[in-house]
């Protein structure tokens, strides 16, 4: 488990608040099987580890990692 510093976190959420629209650049999960560069969904919330939950268009529920995974905002 990494500890993100609460200075980054607080960025994050400042950055990526709910409702934020966002694409999946790159995801390092190997047992995604949904989610592919170019996925678009929606950001329910940064929790305090720095994770963006997003509700995938394609249905799926997974959280960017910051640090390990890739997103932008549309």
């Amino acid at each position: 488990m990494r500890i993100l510093p609460k200075c980054v976190v607080d960025a994050l959420k400042k950055e990526y608040p709910m409702g934020t629209r966002v694409e999946l650049i790159y995801m390092s999960d190997p047992y995604n099987k949904k989610l592919i560069p170019g996925c678009q969904g929606t950001v329910r919330l940064v929790d305090d580890m720095g994770t963006i939950h997003v509700s995938w268009d394609v249905g799926s529920s997974l959280g960017i990692c910051y640090g390990v995974d890739k997103c932008r905002k549309i």
